[in-house]
């Protein structure tokens, strides 16, 4: 699915909320969400807009201008951020931000938010959701994957089985997930491993159930990477029942990971051993 055409939507934050200590649930409402084309995907986003401050910019904001008229060094910065949840009756637009205090950009921000104040976004995109004839689904990820895998579950089949791994900072951070389907729920406590190792350990110790996979795999892209490695290679997972990116890589900013992604894509692509 290809990004909104609308260049810039203008909204405002109707509430902000604290699920876990780690986690402010933005909920955005205003006219311009009306026919947000989300719903078809379960890993839908949307690129937050963070203008630099001090940076006089034109009004509406228009980024094709910006990137026009304005020295780079000007340009907002985009932070992507999947949709939790999506109400068109209410006009609500609920976006989950990890916050670990005065780290990373997002989160500070997201911290300082009240009711009323104006939030900037391009989007949506997506790609993903739980294919309905899977036979069942295996879903991965850290905190950044956390709100398309809660809205992938939320969306599946009465009673289809599900294994969900989820990697989070300590036991505080867990959430009340919600699915029709038949669930095995699995919280990882990080400490101190580094981020996914857990993940990579407990998918390569799962007994796969018999029949066709579903896979949804998301987050810090070097255990993206093993995993891929794993799903393909050694699980002979097909490349079309694998739902597979690095959201964010260890010691890069999101722009870096951006200018970077598609040559890591490739790069691994490249190693990907031949299925078995």
């Amino acid at each position: 699915m290809t990004e909104r055409p609308r260049n810039v939507t203008s909204v405002r934050v109707l509430r902000t909320e604290r699920p876990t200590p780690h986690l402010i649930r933005l909920v955005l409402g205003g006219d311009e969400l009306a026919g947000l084309p989300v719903g078809e995907f379960t890993d839908h986003y949307i690129k937050l807009v963070f203008p630099h401050p001090g940076v006089a910019y034109p009004e509406p904001l228009d980024l094709v201008a910006i990137r026009q008229e304005m020295p780079r060094e000007q340009w907002p910065r985009l932070r992507a951020y999947t949709v939790r949840r999506w109400d068109p009756r209410a006009g609500e637009l609920t976006v989950d931000v990890v916050h670990h205090g005065d780290e990373g950009l997002a989160g500070p921000w997201a911290a300082a938010l009240r009711p009323g104040d104006p939030v900037h976004f391009v989007g949506p995109g997506g790609a993903y959701a739980p294919d309905p004839d899977a036979d069942w689904h295996l879903l991965v990820g850290d905190e950044s994957a956390l709100p398309a895998i809660a809205a992938a579950l939320e969306r599946l089949p009465v009673g289809a089985p599900a294994h969900v791994f989820v990697e989070i900072a300590d036991p505080a951070d867990e959430q009340k997930l919600l699915s029709p389907g038949a669930v095995t729920l699995t919280w990882l406590h990080r400490g101190e491993r580094p981020v996914g190792e857990a993940l990579v350990d407990a998918v390569r110790s799962l007994e796969f159930p018999a029949g066709q996979v579903h896979a949804f795999v998301h987050g810090e892209a070097a255990f993206v990477r093993d995993l891929r490695r794993l799903l393909r290679g050694e699980r002979g997972v097909p490349l079309d029942r694998l739902s597979i990116s690095g959201y964010w890589r260890r010691g890069m900013d999101d722009e870096g990971w951006r200018s970077s992604k598609q040559e890591w894509n490739r790069q691994v692509a490249a190693e990907e051993p031949a299925a078995a």
